[in-house]
């Protein structure tokens, strides 16, 4: 058989098991497109972090998870002739070949931002009001603040030049410390936003994803904590005996491993 032919026979076996779940399991009998929902976001976590520990054992188990609540939402949707996994399929294929025209049209392109401006563009023709539309409304604020910096970077709205993003930082980082200055609480959030907004801005600017980069960060803190507090027990202390002088020492021993 063909890798095609192996691949379209693992997805039907998928299938066959999520008709037999549905009729025969009582969890999955009872579970509705709402009941998924937060699971959905949970696996798409998980796959996220899998991602960034470069587990790809883990990315593949994460990946059936993510595909099996695909396929459950679609199994729902076939019960009241609403749609089914082929209408799924069929309607991403769609809109693959209508955002591509440059491989299946007549258009050309330079290089990945033509099609990103071109992206947008389609999008707007297909009768979306804005290209922000296409943000989700309950994002992380972080990566709905990356996202909508690429969408209108997407239609031109952009600086020019990196020095530019970050003399904007430098910018609000100045509002922000004469609003501290104040103690305007209120205001001190709203000058903490634009901060955050224009350091996610100059993240884009040297292609960093800034969520990776905070997760990676997180990642870092828990190892070097834990390796803390393995410390503190060997010690028999508990941290709050622990003096900060202490605490440092055991903080760069694990900057080190």
């Amino acid at each position: 058989m063909t890798d095609k032919t192996v691949q379209l026979k693992a997805f039907e076996r998928l299938l066959v098991i999520m008709d037999e779940l549905r009729e025969q399991c009582p969890w999955d009998r009872k579970q509705t497109m709402e009941s998924l929902r937060h699971l959905t976001i949970e696996e798409v976590y998980e796959l996220g972090d899998a991602i960034l520990d470069n587990d790809l054992e883990e990315i593949k188990k994460e990946l059936g998870d993510v595909l099996l609540h695909i396929v459950f939402y679609s199994k729902i949707g076939s019960e009241t002739q609403a749609f089914d996994i082929a209408d799924v399929c069929n309607s991403i294929c769609d809109k693959l070949i209508d955002r591509h025209p440059h491989i299946y049209g007549d258009v050309t392109v330079n290089d990945e931002e033509d099609v990103k401006r071109n992206w947008e563009q389609l999008k707007l023709k297909e009768g979306k009001k804005s290209v922000l539309e296409g943000v989700p409304r309950s994002l992380p604020a972080m990566v709905k603040a990356s996202r909508i910096q690429d969408k209108v970077a997407g239609v031109g709205f952009d600086w020019e030049e990196p020095h530019q993003v970050w003399e904007k930082v430098e910018e609000e980082l100045q509002e922000l410390q004469e609003e501290v200055k104040k103690g305007d609480v209120e205001a001190m959030e709203n000058e903490l936003g634009d901060v955050f907004f224009s350091m996610i801005n100059y993240a884009r600017f040297l292609k960093i994803n800034p969520e990776n980069a905070l997760e990676r960060t997180n990642k870092k803190f828990i190892s070097r904590f834990k390796y803390l507090e393995s410390k503190a027990k060997e010690l028999n202390k508990s941290l709050e005996d622990m003096t900060l002088k202490e605490m440092d020492v055991y903080w760069e021993e694990a900057k080190n491993q």
